[in-house]
């Protein structure tokens, strides 16, 4: 009988935080798995704007952000679906650069730094037995003793672990699609764009080569009621918006067919589940509209390293690292969650969404308020 091999640390997904992870954990030595069931590098759902707050971090990892000469962005700019345009300046800013490129600079500098990676490869079931996981998947089974999920907004694994998430019934947090293209565009390279429309918003910035990245979220019923077209929805819905109008029919889209995904839920998560140390949208989702999921992603990577490390090293027992992990978790982004599931609700429909825009072009200390409860500091 073949003995499965044994790891330190097994990642399930290899996203942002995922890979994030399994680098911080090969630099101090210990042996990783990670396992992805798409093949790098590939587009994915995604606003493609990080806040300033992570490029100091993802530069300590590796990647030289400087000389990829990414536009920064400073400005913010709002619709609402009447036309009503809110133009605002970002407090910290961000930046724009594409999963397709970010995720793979990440898998290329895991493989250097030692990092047992398994792309194309899907895991089927996680069981954890003995103080030792076991991780089956479809290129065979792997063992460790320590295993993080990092396997994004909706997972087979989520399912065979009952997360309450996925048993829920519809409600205003659960039941989103995501659209996502790359288009060329006529758009200021210092702006990001938020455009909303009937039970929905559109977020267009630019990333690299001079492409920009448009995204948008809608609920499933937007779909449905377009006869599950998505050029239908866009013309009969999103189009509505003038902006946005401008935007789909001046513009040039890059892809054949946009990246989309299905069953979005920004509904409370827990961050252990069964002894695995959820990460990134695995842990808990804020709205797209906060543009913040990237940076959150890489600051919980880079705190879960920490309580993984104590871990291993013999300081801490497996119950103290996963309920610090969990605390801290809660302690950065509790707060963050909470605004964004409160400014996703203000941006639901068209009345309240219109009402709302208008508030903040007279109050601008308020849009203030919003940026800064959904962002943190540098890390």
């Amino acid at each position: 009988m073949t003995i499965p091999p044994l790891y330190d640390v097994t990642i399930v997904g290899g996203g942002l935080a995922g890979l994030a992870l399994a680098i911080q954990l090969s630099n101090k030595g210990y042996q990783v798995a990670l396992f992805e069931k798409e093949h790098y590098p590939f587009h994915k759902v995604c606003g493609e704007y990080i806040s300033l707050e992570s490029w100091d971090f993802l530069v300590s990892l590796g990647i030289p952000l400087a000389q990829l000469q990414l536009p920064i962005i400073k400005k913010l700019q709002v619709s609402s679906p009447d036309g009503n345009l809110l133009e605002h300046a970002l407090p910290l800013g961000g930046f724009g650069i594409s999963r397709y490129l970010l995720d793979n600079t990440l898998k290329e500098i895991a493989l250097q730094q030692g990092v047992a990676l398994y792309d194309g490869c899907k895991v089927e079931h996680i069981e954890f037995s003995a103080g030792l996981f076991t991780i089956t998947t479809r290129l065979g089974i792997f063992t460790s003793r320590v295993c993080c999920g990092s396997f994004g907004k909706r997972s087979n694994i989520d399912l065979q672990l009952k997360r309450p998430f996925v048993l829920a019934t519809p409600n205003k947090l659960n039941h989103y699609i995501g659209v996502k293209y790359h288009i060329s565009t006529n758009i200021p390279a210092d702006t990001i764009a938020l455009h909303n429309f009937k039970d929905g918003y559109c977020g267009i910035s630019k990333i690299e080569n001079g492409r920009y990245c448009l995204c948008y979220l809608t609920n499933a019923a937007n779909l449905k009621n377009n006869g599950n077209s998505i050029a239908q929805m866009e013309k009969n819905v999103l189009y509505k918006n003038k902006y946005l109008e401008k935007i789909f029919v001046e513009s040039t889209m890059l892809y054949d067919a946009p990246v989309t995904i299905s069953q979005v839920s920004f509904s409370k998560k827990s961050q252990v589940e069964n002894h695995l140390l959820m990460l990134g949208d695995a842990a808990g989702m804020i709205t797209p509209l906060c543009g913040n999921g990237m940076s959150m992603a890489l600051h919980g990577s880079k705190i879960a390293a920490i309580e993984i490390n104590h871990f291993l090293k013999g300081m801490q027992p497996r119950e103290d690292m996963e309920a610090t992990y969990s605390k801290n978790w809660q302690q950065l982004f509790a707060k963050r969650l909470a605004t964004g599931r409160l400014i996703q609700q203000l941006f639901g429909g068209e009345w309240i969404t219109n009402r709302f825009v208008g508030l903040m072009k007279l109050l601008p200390g308020l849009t203030n308020t919003l940026i800064k409860q959904t962002h943190g500091q540098p890390f």
